[in-house]
């Protein structure tokens, strides 16, 4: 893992672990690796883990369960995608079709790009 210096290391590890548990690499009610399986593999220090680790039980994504570590909570990858979901439609699409107006590409010619890549034969308006 090549760690980005723009930007906390505890944030970053805690950004990989909500991404792997909204893949579902890490399920739900599974223990997710120690902190020091961690600290060890990524060369950091176990604090900087258990930073990252203790803000995700923050978040209601992880639980501590005693003597036996960490694990996923239930309903973590529902919350997670719920999240993704509105940031991507409140923050990425007005991004992308301010950029759009900027660059002067029409949005049927996006529409039509998206679903190209994704397959989808229909559009539908709400």
């Amino acid at each position: 893992m090549e760690w980005n210096d723009a930007q906390p290391i505890y944030r970053q590890l805690r950004d990989l672990v909500m991404q792997r548990v909204l893949d579902g690499s890490f399920p739900e009610g599974e223990s997710i690796p120690s902190v020091r399986q961690v600290a060890a593999e990524y060369r950091i220090n176990h604090i900087t883990v258990s930073k990252a680790y203790q803000e995700l039980v923050d978040m209601g994504l992880l639980e501590k369960r005693r003597g036996l570590g960490m694990f996923v909570r239930s309903g973590a990858q529902a919350a997670l995608s719920s999240e993704e979901k509105r940031r991507f439609l409140d923050e990425e699409v007005p991004a992308l079709a301010a950029r759009a107006r900027t660059l002067g590409v029409a949005i049927n010619t996006i529409v039509e790009r998206l679903q190209d890549a994704g397959g989808e034969q229909h559009v539908t308006h709400h």
